[in-house]
């Protein structure tokens, strides 16, 4: 009895253990871009210990049930079975651990299912790192496996001759330990169960995202199904309205007219990433000092915010107009994603050619489908160029697809939409120039040096004159100490330039990237009812100016009064930096039960 109870107690230990070095690796390997000290650390270990003593608990059913087992039936294989258990978990802890510190510093959170979707397409996956990159995780797996398992393979059980009545009293004591063990796993006996936002203790998001076991982070992503995202239910649907009575409003009136025509050729340009701090926006001017040229001779929006945090729901954002949301992706979602709006469709109905520009893969997430079923007519991407111009991991480097852009814009019938995604600024920031030290900032000075060629040679061709080049980037990016705490972390510069644009001006109101749409089609005297979520800020009918981002169960919001980040998972403000955060709050949850809820009915 006493053998096979200390091995419980020590495998449970060590699990535990494992649970806690892992905190303690993530710290050291995530925090470059994060300030914090020896108490820090202390404070996530004993904030996070809670979570990693109930998610122990659930390794040790298996090993319980056979010690259990062993009870009445003794036999080597029983052992042989443990250890093929232990080296299971072994593996699955190693890899769990090495892909939250992989992929953090590029998503700004903890590992969860959403990690999955992208394992349709692995080449696009491998394409944001190099192989030696690769390489070091695929040793660090091993080596994590090699140490664990060490930990739980020696001293199991062994055969011990006991009378009946101890049996019986050992097996009584095992059964009395399953409420407490129940109970361990749920967290307690109160109506909460344990859950991630249990563990957050800081105002700064990078030790709160510490003190998470990226193990239960994992395994309890998978408790929302596909309908799970649509319980925001917050309110009943007449205060729901009534709360969001100025928030989104369709109509066009009495706006600022920016364009020489109604009937311009358009192109709209997604740049890869491209936040604002690489920008004037941002205080660097000097990584992209094109740009920034081109933003100060024409229309340059300097408050604009991305909706989230990806490719794929950042461009369903611009060119549907449509919000994005905290756990799925529209365009993963072929039979809610083809009852979108676009500006495709719209133009298209105007007897548009319409054309989409992607140098990579354009299967990846489901984008070819999404492009087609909303009025793309023409698409383009790597398929279609030999296979000595495919030089970057993910596809043709955008000086090429630039000047494919230029080849289409001044051949193809007027009037045209061109739509384009950039692609080279991207992880792992292979770019052919060398600017500067920092690879990331180099990867934009390229992008910068591309879009600079670009509106160089446009400006020469006799379309510039009736064209209007809208630039804006797909999402923001997370650079060093900006995380989803800072506003700046979502900024994106906007831009429209060409020989339709009046003159120079700035645009300073608070807006989404999601209301490009409606704003572009009011200047092009298009209706835009359809667009339910996308709003004029040209017009005299946007009166409350403000923009939500949302990502992995959390959403941001910013207005004239501040900026709040609250986590639905934690139940919690995440920033609270607004003088008015309780109504903001309520505006938010209210947008979110308003989306869901149109989502859910498509």
């Amino acid at each position: 009895m006493k053998c096979r109870v200390s091995f419980l107690i020590r495998t449970y230990l060590w699990t535990v253990v494992v649970f806690v070095l892992a905190k303690v690796a993530f710290m050291l390997l995530c925090g470059e871009d994060h300030e914090y000290g020896i108490n820090d650390v202390c404070q996530v270990v004993q904030h996070g210990l809670g979570l990693d003593l109930s998610t122990a608990l659930y390794f040790l059913i298996v090993p319980f049930l056979l010690c259990a087992v062993q009870i009445w039936y003794w036999h080597k294989w029983l052992n042989k079975l443990l250890q093929v258990y232990f080296l299971i978990i072994s593996l699955a802890f190693a890899l769990a651990f090495v892909a939250d510190t992989s992929l953090y510093p590029f998503w700004g959170f903890k590992l969860n299912a959403t990690c999955l979707q992208y394992l349709e397409s692995p080449n696009e996956m491998a394409a944001s790192v190099s192989t030696t990159y690769l390489i070091w995780r695929f040793l660090a797996i091993a080596i994590a496996t090699i140490i664990i398992f060490d930990g739980y393979r020696h001293r199991f059980p062994v055969k011990i001759s006991m009378p009946t009545k101890q049996k019986l009293t050992e097996l009584i004591i095992y059964i009395l330990s399953i409420p407490l063990m129940v109970i361990g796993i749920r967290g307690g006996v109160s109506e909460s169960t344990t859950n991630t936002g249990q563990v957050f203790f800081s105002q700064q998001l990078f030790l709160n995202h510490s003190a998470v076991n990226p193990v239960f982070s994992f395994l309890s992503s998978f408790e929302h199904g596909e309908d799970d995202y649509y319980h925001y239910n917050y309110f009943e649907p007449e205060e729901m309205d009534g709360i969001l009575k100025d928030v989104y409003t369709t109509e066009s009136v009495g706006i600022d007219t920016l364009l020489t025509t109604q009937h311009p050729n358009v192109i709209v340009i997604l740049l890869e990433s491209c936040g604002a701090v690489f920008t004037e926006l941002g205080g660097h001017p000097e990584t992209m000092p094109r740009f920034s040229q081109i933003a100060n001779e024409g229309i340059c929006f300097t408050q604009c915010y991305g909706n989230s945090w990806r490719t794929d729901r950042g461009t369903v954002c611009t060119l549907s107009g449509w919000p994005s949301f905290p756990n799925v992706s529209v365009m993963k979602m072929p039979d809610k994603s083809q009852t979108m709006p676009s500006i495709a469709k719209t133009l298209k109905q105007a007897n548009y050619q319409t054309h989409y520009l992607y140098g990579g893969d354009i299967n990846f997430t489901n984008m070819r489908g999404y492009l087609i079923a909303t009025g793309w007519d023409h698409l383009t991407s790597m398929d279609d160029y030999p296979k000595s111009q495919v030089t970057s991991k993910w596809g043709v480097a955008d000086d090429v697809t630039f000047e494919t852009v230029y080849q289409m814009a001044t051949t193809i019938q007027q009037p045209y939409l061109i739509g384009f995604s950039t692609l080279s600024s991207h992880e792992p920031w292979e770019v052919p120039v060398s600017q500067f030290d920092d690879e990331i900032q180099n990867a934009f000075y390229y992008l910068d040096q591309c879009i600079g060629t670009f509106i160089d040679k446009l400006k020469q061709s006799p379309v510039w004159d009736n064209t209007l080049v809208v630039m804006l980037p797909d999402h923001g990016i997370q650079y060093q100490q900006l995380d989803e705490t800072k506003p700046l972390r979502n900024l994106i510069p906007v831009v429209w330039t060409g020989g339709v644009v009046k003159a120079p001006k700035r645009i300073d109101k608070i807006c989404n990237q999601s209301d490009l749409a409606a704003t572009l089609l009011g200047q092009l005297g298009k209706s835009h009812d359809d667009f339910t979520f996308s709003r004029d800020v040209l017009s005299s009918t946007y009166r409350y100016p403000m923009a939500v981002h949302n990502y992995n169960n959390a959403q941001s919001m910013i207005d004239s009064t501040g900026f709040i980040l609250y986590d639905f998972d934690a139940n919690r403000f995440i920033k609270r930096d607004s003088k008015d955060a309780d109504r903001m709050l309520k505006v938010s949850k209210a947008i979110l039960q308003k989306t869901t809820n149109d989502l859910k009915e498509r």
